[in-house]
């Protein structure tokens, strides 16, 4: 049973989310756990921010593109997406990588929440301080 069909895979990481992404041949339909994008994501902003590294290398109408996410919350899950298809659409042409590396698409953005620590009410929030 060969598989002839042309698909270009990535992953993408942001906060606590994960992405897996395929690109296929196509005109440019997104679908993100089995729904439309501007279904799944609750501002369509946030769709803008997935549609980035296409928009930057001009295949926004070339492919179509299926995401897989899980963890985390809309805005994580948009930014994991986002470093999925672009690290799908640099193995579909080595030649997107510069323009993709250029606006930062294809750096991971590694802030993630910080552990709260003991005798703190946070992180770093310190009970408050009583002279008398």
């Amino acid at each position: 049973m060969a598989n002839n069909r042309v698909e270009y895979r990535g992953t993408g990481r942001r906060k606590t989310s994960t992405a897996q992404v395929i690109l296929t041949p196509g005109n440019g339909n997104v679908t993100v756990n089995g729904k439309p994008a501007l279904e799944f994501f609750p501002f369509p902003t946030l769709v803008q921010d997935l549609e980035q590294p296409l928009v930057f290398t001009e295949t926004k109408k070339d492919f179509d593109i299926f995401v897989k996410v899980k963890g985390g919350g809309f805005t994580g899950q948009a930014g994991a997406a986002r470093l999925g298809i672009a690290r799908a659409l640099i193995e579909a042409s080595a030649d997107y990588r510069l323009v993709l590396r250029e606006k930062g698409m294809i750096t991971r953005d590694s802030r993630i929440k910080e552990r709260k620590k003991y005798g703190l009410y946070g992180a770093r929030r310190a009970p408050q301080f009583s002279k008398r």
